[in-house]
């Protein structure tokens, strides 16, 4: 299980900015990310290298964050690898909320990040068709 930083952000100039500034200043990477919008406010999935310290730093500048766990798959980079994941989790019945990609530095596979409803039971699913969790 992965932890994710859930910002909640203004949809305004330099938001983004401010943001990826307060992370860099803390030495935080952010791995992968996704954003949704709306006309006030957009919600900024993150995954970065201390989760814990991310949600310290933007609630100390006022940010209004959470940490959420999600699940994160390292998937080949070759087609039809999603599809197949995302069968595997239709065929075990799991809905996904959302979900996005990042890399594995090391390897430079893509890796799915996303979430759904129980996470353990997700997890002991995908391991018991052989794909690879991330941490």
């Amino acid at each position: 299980m992965l932890k994710q930083v859930s910002i909640y952000a203004e949809n305004v100039k330099g938001k983004m900015l401010e943001i990826t500034s307060l992370l860099a200043n803390e030495n935080i990477n952010i791995l992968g990310s996704v954003t949704n919008d709306s006309a006030e406010y957009g919600i900024v999935r993150m995954v970065v290298s201390d989760p814990a310290k991310a949600q310290e730093v933007l609630s100390r500048s006022g940010i209004i964050c959470k940490l959420t766990d999600v699940i994160a798959v390292e998937i080949l980079d070759e087609v039809g690898n999603l599809q197949k994941l995302l069968k595997a989790l239709d065929d075990a019945n799991i809905s996904v909320d959302y979900l996005y990609l990042s890399f594995n530095r090391e390897s430079g596979c893509p890796i799915m990040v996303f979430h759904t409803n129980d996470i353990p039971e997700v997890e002991n699913s995908l391991k018991s068709k052989g794909f690879s969790l991330c941490d």
